[in-house]
């Protein structure tokens, strides 16, 4: 099977289309024949040698997230059968024409998505379900700060929280991406290259500050996502890709009585993926047959053309998610 190989950590010049050995399923895995592929942050910091697969998954293929249709199954299984369109997430090789994951760890394609979107939806969307209702405990009429607004989680934790009844106030440092972003339901757009968010937040909640901020940010956002919270509100770690280190101030966590949580999804034991991962599907999986919320692709790119792919997600050009498509999928007329 062809996959995308780093050859080396570095640029854009380590990554070639290579044939690889195609992986056969044990006992309770299925082999998913990769239609679709989503690219995240993540792939670009594994290209550069800074975010390794974690033990158990290929050290030099990238890729999180994948779509396609099961090809083969092992002993044991009883949830798929060839032919199935399904999603997931993996800890590393995605970007490949096949790969093999516990069966449980798989999710149906809702009837409503062509392959190429529903790989642009399980890191996104389960990433940021997780964040803001297992971690956050986001509920109805409560304000929500999501910084990042127009990456691929920050498209689906704006629909998923206006889906519950919530209000959101989205950041990013580019005006277009706030446009975009309200047209997907954004309450208050904020560009934190020239505005203060915290002040803003605060104006939008009449002084009272958010109930939730999901950070996929991080660095020096810290002392402004304090300012921005309410008495008793929480703050999710998401991302850091403005550093991982910032100062905390404790007094304000005291007297607010905040509540501060980490989470990633990469490393985390299966039978904790898979819990997310069922979370999110019950959850989820309708409104996606209702439209009531989609996932956001940018643009759809050949698999050959991954170092293009990879240069438009490190210079910010995308709003959403990236695709990489590995195959044309072929679905009767409706």
């Amino acid at each position: 099977m062809r996959a995308v190989v780093i050859t080396a950590p570095g640029g854009l010049e380590v990554l070639e289309l290579r044939d690889v050995p195609t992986p056969e399923p044990g006992i309770g895995q299925i082999r998913v024949r990769v239609y679709a592929s989503g690219l995240n942050r993540a792939d670009l910091l594994q290209r550069r040698g800074r975010y390794p697969a974690p033990p158990g998954w290929p050290e030099d293929i990238p890729g999180l997230e994948y779509a396609g249709i099961v090809d083969a199954v092992g002993p044991g299984v009883r949830l798929w059968k060839p032919g199935d369109r399904v999603m997931g997430l993996v800890g590393g090789g995605g970007c490949a024409e096949a790969v093999v994951v516990h069966e449980r760890e798989a999710i149906a394609v809702p009837a409503a998505l062509s392959l190429d979107e529903a790989a642009a939806v399980p890191e996104a969307f389960i990433t940021a379900h997780d964040a803001l209702f297992t971690r956050l405990g986001l509920g109805p009429g409560e304000a929500v700060l999501v910084h990042a607004v127009g990456s691929g989680v920050g498209t689906a934790a704006l629909q998923l929280a206006k889906a519950a009844g919530a209000r959101v106030v989205g950041t990013s440092r580019r005006a277009w991406k706030l446009e975009k972003a309200t047209a997907l339901g954004l309450d208050l757009g904020v560009d934190a290259s020239r505005e203060d968010f915290a002040e803003a937040a605060l104006a939008f909640t009449g002084g009272a500050g958010v109930d939730a901020v999901l950070d996929l940010v991080g660095g020096a956002y810290l002392a402004g996502n304090l300012r921005a919270l309410a008495s008793g509100g929480r703050l999710a770690f998401v991302g850091t890709v403005a550093g991982s280190r910032a100062e905390l101030d404790l007094r304000v966590v005291m007297t607010k009585r905040l509540r501060l949580v980490g989470t990633t999804l990469r490393a985390r034991p299966l039978e904790e993926k898979i819990q997310a991962t069922r979370a999110f599907a019950h959850h989820a999986l309708p409104l996606f047959e209702q439209r009531r919320i989609l996932p956001v692709v940018d643009r759809v790119l050949p698999a050959g053309e991954v170092r293009e792919a990879h240069r438009l997600l490190e210079e910010d050009a995308v709003f959403g998610k990236l695709v990489l498509r590995w195959a044309e999928e072929s679905r009767p007329a409706s």
